[in-house]
Protein backbone atom coordinates (compact mmCIF):
# COMPACT_ATOMS: atom_id res chain seq x y z
CA UNK A 1 0.00 0.00 0.00
CA UNK A 2 1.18 3.37 -1.16
CA UNK A 3 0.40 7.02 1.06
CA UNK A 4 0.03 9.74 -1.48
CA UNK A 5 -1.71 12.75 -0.79
CA UNK A 6 -4.80 14.80 -2.27
CA UNK A 7 -4.23 19.13 -1.89
CA UNK A 8 -1.59 17.86 1.31
CA UNK A 9 -4.03 14.96 2.70
CA UNK A 10 -3.38 11.88 3.01
CA UNK A 11 -5.01 9.29 0.89
CA UNK A 12 -3.77 5.58 0.72
CA UNK A 13 -4.28 3.07 -2.56
CA UNK A 14 -4.54 -0.54 -2.68
CA UNK A 15 -1.09 -1.91 -2.76
CA UNK A 16 2.44 -1.29 -4.91
CA UNK A 17 3.10 -0.53 -8.45
CA UNK A 18 4.71 -3.25 -10.18
CA UNK A 19 8.57 -2.95 -9.88
CA UNK A 20 11.21 -1.77 -12.77
CA UNK A 21 12.36 -5.15 -14.28
CA UNK A 22 9.08 -7.46 -13.68
CA UNK A 23 6.81 -8.20 -15.93
CA UNK A 24 3.51 -6.17 -15.99
CA UNK A 25 0.69 -7.47 -14.99
CA UNK A 26 -1.96 -8.56 -18.02
CA UNK A 27 -5.34 -6.34 -18.20
CA UNK A 28 -8.62 -5.73 -19.84
CA UNK A 29 -9.47 -2.27 -20.37
CA UNK A 30 -12.28 -0.71 -22.37
CA UNK A 31 -11.69 1.40 -25.32
CA UNK A 32 -13.80 4.46 -26.69
CA UNK A 33 -15.75 2.26 -29.20
CA UNK A 34 -16.35 0.25 -26.13
CA UNK A 35 -14.06 -3.33 -27.32
CA UNK A 36 -12.16 -4.66 -24.70
CA UNK A 37 -7.93 -4.59 -25.18
CA UNK A 38 -5.74 -6.65 -22.80
CA UNK A 39 -1.92 -6.11 -22.91
CA UNK A 40 -1.88 -8.57 -26.27
CA UNK A 41 -3.36 -6.24 -28.28
CA UNK A 42 -0.03 -3.99 -28.07
CA UNK A 43 2.40 -6.58 -28.44
CA UNK A 44 5.46 -6.01 -29.91
CA UNK A 45 4.53 -1.91 -28.65
CA UNK A 46 6.39 -0.14 -25.95
CA UNK A 47 4.17 1.61 -24.00
CA UNK A 48 3.28 4.70 -21.87
CA UNK A 49 0.26 3.73 -19.13
CA UNK A 50 -0.28 7.60 -18.35
CA UNK A 51 -2.80 6.12 -15.54
CA UNK A 52 -4.87 8.58 -13.82
CA UNK A 53 -8.23 9.39 -11.80
CA UNK A 54 -10.75 11.22 -13.60
CA UNK A 55 -9.82 13.32 -17.32
CA UNK A 56 -12.42 16.02 -16.16
CA UNK A 57 -10.02 16.70 -13.54
CA UNK A 58 -7.40 19.84 -14.83
CA UNK A 59 -4.20 18.07 -13.75
CA UNK A 60 -5.54 14.66 -15.95
CA UNK A 61 -6.46 16.38 -18.50
CA UNK A 62 -3.17 18.25 -18.88
CA UNK A 63 -1.12 15.01 -18.51
CA UNK A 64 -3.26 13.58 -21.52
CA UNK A 65 -2.24 16.82 -23.72
CA UNK A 66 1.22 16.76 -22.54
CA UNK A 67 1.74 12.84 -23.29
CA UNK A 68 -0.31 13.48 -26.69
CA UNK A 69 2.44 16.49 -27.67
CA UNK A 70 5.76 14.89 -26.42
CA UNK A 71 5.08 11.26 -26.77
CA UNK A 72 2.49 10.87 -29.75
CA UNK A 73 4.45 9.43 -32.88
CA UNK A 74 7.31 8.27 -31.31
CA UNK A 75 8.02 5.21 -33.14
CA UNK A 76 6.65 2.40 -32.04
CA UNK A 77 4.91 3.27 -28.60
CA UNK A 78 1.41 3.38 -27.88
CA UNK A 79 0.27 6.07 -25.20
CA UNK A 80 -2.40 4.34 -23.40
CA UNK A 81 -4.63 6.50 -20.89
CA UNK A 82 -5.82 5.24 -18.13
CA UNK A 83 -8.79 5.80 -15.86
CA UNK A 84 -12.15 4.71 -14.65
CA UNK A 85 -14.03 7.47 -16.77
CA UNK A 86 -16.88 5.83 -18.70
CA UNK A 87 -15.37 5.53 -22.24
CA UNK A 88 -17.96 8.38 -23.56
CA UNK A 89 -16.02 10.49 -21.97
CA UNK A 90 -13.06 9.65 -22.44
CA UNK A 91 -13.83 10.19 -26.03
CA UNK A 92 -15.83 13.09 -26.05
CA UNK A 93 -12.45 15.13 -24.35
CA UNK A 94 -10.05 13.92 -27.19
CA UNK A 95 -12.64 14.83 -29.54
CA UNK A 96 -12.96 18.57 -28.22
CA UNK A 97 -9.13 18.52 -27.42
CA UNK A 98 -8.32 17.09 -31.31
CA UNK A 99 -5.96 14.50 -29.14
CA UNK A 100 -5.61 12.14 -31.93
CA UNK A 101 -1.76 10.46 -30.83
CA UNK A 102 -3.05 8.57 -27.51
CA UNK A 103 -5.76 6.31 -26.69
CA UNK A 104 -8.01 6.52 -23.85
CA UNK A 105 -8.78 3.20 -21.96
CA UNK A 106 -11.22 3.01 -19.17
CA UNK A 107 -11.31 0.82 -15.79
CA UNK A 108 -14.70 1.06 -15.35
CA UNK A 109 -15.52 -2.70 -15.63
CA UNK A 110 -12.05 -4.50 -14.59
CA UNK A 111 -9.81 -4.90 -11.90
CA UNK A 112 -7.08 -3.28 -13.05
CA UNK A 113 -6.85 -0.71 -10.37
CA UNK A 114 -6.36 -3.79 -7.92
CA UNK A 115 -4.44 -5.42 -10.27
CA UNK A 116 -1.63 -2.51 -10.40
CA UNK A 117 -1.95 -1.80 -6.59
CA UNK A 118 -3.23 1.78 -7.55
CA UNK A 119 -7.00 1.87 -6.43
CA UNK A 120 -7.40 4.80 -4.23
CA UNK A 121 -8.84 3.02 -1.04
CA UNK A 122 -10.28 6.20 0.87
CA UNK A 123 -11.01 9.55 0.69
CA UNK A 124 -13.07 11.36 -1.65
CA UNK A 125 -11.70 9.54 -4.83
CA UNK A 126 -11.68 6.24 -3.59
CA UNK A 127 -12.11 3.42 -6.05
CA UNK A 128 -10.27 5.52 -8.54
CA UNK A 129 -6.81 4.99 -10.16
CA UNK A 130 -4.28 7.27 -8.31
CA UNK A 131 -1.77 9.03 -10.91
CA UNK A 132 1.06 7.13 -11.59
CA UNK A 133 3.31 6.49 -14.89
CA UNK A 134 4.53 2.80 -15.86
CA UNK A 135 6.57 2.70 -19.40
CA UNK A 136 6.59 -1.18 -20.53
CA UNK A 137 9.46 -1.90 -23.42
CA UNK A 138 8.00 -4.37 -26.31
CA UNK A 139 7.77 -7.86 -24.48
CA UNK A 140 5.80 -5.85 -21.62
CA UNK A 141 8.62 -5.48 -18.92
CA UNK A 142 8.48 -2.81 -16.58
CA UNK A 143 11.49 0.10 -17.26
CA UNK A 144 9.75 3.01 -15.43
CA UNK A 145 7.41 3.62 -12.89
CA UNK A 146 6.24 6.66 -11.27
CA UNK A 147 3.96 6.59 -8.63
CA UNK A 148 2.86 10.73 -8.25
CA UNK A 149 2.85 11.39 -4.52
CA UNK A 150 0.13 14.45 -4.62
CA UNK A 151 -2.66 13.84 -6.75
CA UNK A 152 -3.01 17.41 -7.78
CA UNK A 153 0.65 17.37 -9.47
CA UNK A 154 1.95 16.33 -13.05
CA UNK A 155 3.72 13.40 -13.63
CA UNK A 156 8.01 13.51 -14.65
CA UNK A 157 6.71 13.72 -18.51
CA UNK A 158 10.71 13.62 -19.56
CA UNK A 159 11.56 10.87 -17.15
CA UNK A 160 9.01 8.54 -18.56
CA UNK A 161 10.04 9.80 -22.17
CA UNK A 162 13.51 9.00 -21.13
CA UNK A 163 12.87 4.90 -20.26
CA UNK A 164 11.84 5.06 -24.05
Amino acid sequence: MATITLKGNPIHTSGDLPAVGSASPDFTLTTAALQDVSLAHYAGKRKVLNIFPSVDTPVCASSVRAFNAKAAGKENVVVLNVSADLPFAMKRFCAAEGLQGVESLSSFRSEFAKRFGLEITDGPLAGLCSRAVLVLDENNKVIHVEQVPEIAQEPNYDAALAAL
